[in-house]
């Protein structure tokens, strides 16, 4: 449980949320989010738990248990959950070099600290942290990082955003936040980026839940854990949206940054702070906190996907996968370094974001909502849910129906801005 929530709670709950929330509009793009977060992503996220449960097996022997052929969409979805973390540990890395800065009281702009090589070598340290966590096993590495990491996060969470709250800005933070323009419902890149948020948030459609959910016990409920986890991710974000609109209101900064908010904006508000230098640790050390169990989750499906269809030991496959992850993610790393690796004028880390991070993870979760909705056992889900209870009974309806068809049209959307 606590892995999964670990998984979903991650940086895109502190900085990409915020970011989003204030580029739709504060408090009116929460009616979406919460719509699209109960309508879509829980019922998927609990297709993915039962599916796992039920065949006890790695995202590609899932899929081959539906079919033969369909084996290559477990591949698949390994394949872009691991473009994804190459680059997702660069901004891992990020994160621990500002907490590093944060505690040796070290002032580095953000242009200053990217115009050197040492993103390369926060990404390092953080691709062999994740490498290690995974290699030392579920019980040993994954479940012991998790126990510590997300209590942690949550409670500097919470100590985020009751002391923000006293700021003189929090008011109005909350009012944008809190308040929605019921007007901007109308547009319709608000509800498409709701959606997109809710899976992205959530860590559904990745595989990451199927392989977690393999290792479910067999009294677990679904639906109730399912439950736990959402609840659990909405309340991050949140707590970080209080803490972030309440600083952002308070100093004046754009409510639109993103990764610009959190290393550039948000570390000269903490300079003008009372507490400001505890504020700046305890916050980049909710970032890597929040980044590392997310990067963990992400590598553990491709490790189980190795060990599953090799018989690899889970030690040589972390290793293997690890050096992989290296080679495929210093592109990225470089492209925000002193070298500034580019093609045709993007960044890499950019370029890999705006293709594989906006296009992949809707087709992932299309493949796993079609493919275990469709061509499996349609009594899969009941055996392992048994008697629905009222609140999740258009569950079938939903996984089977709606959730491929708002995901086509989502990456239909995203095509046609590409």
């Amino acid at each position: 449980m606590l892995a999964a929530i670990g998984s979903a709670v991650g940086i895109g709950n502190i900085w990409r949320f915020s970011s989003v929330v204030g580029q739709n509009g504060g408090g009116a793009y929460l009616v979406p989010y919460l719509l699209a977060v109960l309508c879509f992503a829980v019922p998927l996220m609990v297709l993915e738990m039962s599916v796992g449960r039920h065949l006890r097996a790695d995202v590609v022997s899932s899929f081959g248990r539906a079919g033969r052929s369909f084996r290559a969409f477990g591949w698949l979805i390994s394949l872009i959950l691991l473009l994804i973390l190459s680059y997702y540990l660069v901004i891992t890395g990020w994160t621990l070099a500002y907490l590093a800065f944060s505690l040796l009281g070290i002032d580095v702009a953000f242009s200053d600290f990217t115009s050197s090589l040492q993103p390369v070598a926060y990404f390092l340290i953080s691709a062999l942290a994740t490498g290690v966590v995974v290699s030392s096993g579920v019980k040993r590495g994954i479940e012991r990082l998790v126990s510590v990491l997300v209590p942690f996060a949550f409670l500097i969470l919470l100590a985020l955003a009751l002391f923000c709250l006293s700021l003189p800005g929090a008011q109005t933070g909350m009012s944008f936040l809190f308040r929605p323009d019921y007007s901007m419902l109308l547009r319709p890149g608000l509800w498409s980026a709701a959606i997109g948020q809710a899976f992205f948030s959530l860590s559904v459609g990745m595989g990451i839940l199927i392989t977690y959910g393999a290792y479910l016990d067999d009294d677990a409920d679904i639906p109730k854990s399912a439950l736990i986890v959402t609840v659990s991710d909405l309340l991050a974000a949140i707590l970080a949206g209080i803490a972030i609109f309440s600083l952002v209101f308070t100093f004046g900064l754009p409510p639109t940054a993103g990764a610009e908010l959190a290393f550039i904006t948000l570390p000269k508000a903490f300079e003008l702070i009372s507490y400001g230098p505890i504020l700046g640790v305890a916050f980049f050390a909710l970032l890597f906190s929040a980044a590392l169990t997310s990067a963990v989750s992400m590598l553990e499906v491709n490790v189980a996907a190795v060990m599953g269809q090799t018989g690899m030991s889970r030690r040589k496959a972390s290793f293997l996968l690890t050096m992989a992850l290296i080679a495929i993610g210093l592109p990225s790393a470089l492209s925000y370094s002193s070298i500034g690796l580019s093609f045709f004028g993007s960044r890499i880390l950019d370029l890999l974001d705006g293709t594989v991070g906006t296009l992949g993870l809707p087709i992932a979760a299309f493949l796993v909502a079609m493919v275990f909705r469709w061509f499996m056992d349609e009594h899969l889900l009941y055996s392992q849910l048994g008697v629905l209870s009222s609140w999740m009974r258009p569950l079938p309806f939903l996984t089977k129906y709606a959730i491929p068809t708002v995901l086509m049209i989502i990456t239909i959307l995203s095509l046609m801005e590409h």
